[in-house]
């Protein structure tokens, strides 16, 4: 007996006017909560990185740390939050994005890269490409050398792959 493969998009619900109207929110937690697909979905973000000699894993906060840290536990490699700014106990750089109204900070520890450390970086969803191209920044600022990007989703009609334009970057799902 076979058992079908399991396709993690399936379970990636469309919820409309969320966070706010005209936004169509992309829900990953059935993907999440369901154990096959989820194990599908990790594997299939790690495979392309599986030779890349990646000893960090840097997951932007918070679903990104989600996905991270089984990544990072299928490479061998360890993981580090990048979180929202004053979010971290000691002491920390910071890299800015652009919102819509104004910026914001991302911030990892000083400490977290060592120098040349090969850094895969994680999140769930490539939208603007704000965010992950300050994160990028923030790395290779600590001392990382970033060695790719992988995202469960990724919005192609913003063109934030665009930001990350040199990089190494795959997203599973696109749409």
């Amino acid at each position: 007996m076979s058992v079908a493969p399991v396709d993690p998009a399936a379970l990636v619900k469309d919820v409309p006017d969320f966070p706010k109207k005209g936004i169509v929110f992309k829900d990953i937690t059935p993907l999440l909560s369901d154990a096959k697909a989820f194990a599908a979905a990790i594997d299939k973000m790690t495979e392309p990185f599986q030779s890349a000699g990646i000893e960090i894993v840097a997951g932007i906060e918070s679903r990104g740390f989600l996905l991270a840290t089984p990544i990072a536990y299928r490479l061998k490699a360890g993981v580090v939050p990048i979180r929202k700014k004053g979010k971290l106990p000691r002491r920390t750089k910071s890299a800015a994005y652009d919102l819509e109204y104004g910026q914001d900070y991302i911030e990892a520890h000083e400490d977290a890269f060592p120098a040349g450390a090969k850094v895969l970086l994680v999140d769930d969803v490539l939208a603007t490409g704000g965010t992950a191209k300050a994160a990028c920044e923030l790395i290779e600022q600590i001392g990382g050398a970033v060695a790719g990007a992988s995202f469960l989703i990724e919005l192609g009609f913003l063109n934030g792959r665009a930001k990350l334009a040199g990089r190494d970057v795959r997203a599973l799902i696109k749409y």
